[in-house]
């Protein structure tokens, strides 16, 4: 039974779950303010905020199961390919927020914005629509597993600064805005500590191999 139930909070019904959660709180959000204008910049909020929690939890998973192997982080590791397509929801409402503020208060939109976001933002949803697509098990054969790493390695880490960029040039104006920045900041810093990780056990590994090689 308790299988049974674990087994219930992954795979799709977690994406289900999350997109659930995601659409009705959007929506008790903007419905506070009769989804007028201030409304909706707190759904744009909000999304900004569970996008940067589900990225930084796929950027994580494989690096949290690699340092301290258990339960929950395999948990996370198996279920990384649904926390991202979840990420992929929470930003997709977050664009809808974003063209109905557009829409309903051009000069505002135009304040709180600028052309280089509207540019690099867009580079942003490029590279998660292609990594959302070819996060089937059909679209990534086709794609193959060499342009399928290359995609989704520079898609997270192009997403990452541009979170970093986003958060980071609210600091001057906010500065609670850089409480956002810890939780990117200690991603990279797991990743890294992985990575070399890593390396430290495939260099003892390399010289058996090469010692047995020569015996």
């Amino acid at each position: 039974m308790a299988e049974r139930r674990h087994n219930w909070v992954e795979g799709w019904r977690l994406v289900s779950l999350l997109a659930l959660v995601l659409a009705g709180l959007s929506l008790w959000i903007g419905a506070m303010q009769q989804f007028e204008v201030e409304g909706v910049r707190m759904v744009v909020r909000f999304t900004a905020r569970s996008s940067l929690l589900l990225f930084c939890l796929a950027f994580a998973t494989s690096s949290l199961a690699r340092l301290w192997p258990a339960a929950g982080t395999h948990w996370l590791r198996r279920n990384r390919r649904y926390i991202g397509v979840s990420f992929a929801i929470s930003h997709g409402i977050h664009a809808v927020a974003i063209i109905c503020f557009a829409v309903m208060a051009p000069p505002l939109f135009m304040e709180a914005t600028s052309p280089a976001s509207l540019i690099f933002g867009s580079i942003g949803y490029a590279f998660i629509i292609a990594m959302t697509i070819t996060s089937f098990d059909r679209t990534a054969t086709i794609l193959g597993p060499r342009a399928w790493r290359i995609l989704h390695t520079s898609g997270i880490y192009y997403l990452w600064v541009q979170f970093m960029i986003s958060f980071g040039m609210r600091v001057p104006q906010m500065p609670n805005y850089v409480w956002f920045l810890l939780p990117l900041l200690a991603v990279m810093t797991l990743r890294i500590a992985a990575t070399l990780q890593s390396r430290r056990l495939r260099v003892p590994n390399d010289t058996a191999a090469a010692s047995r090689t020569s015996d």
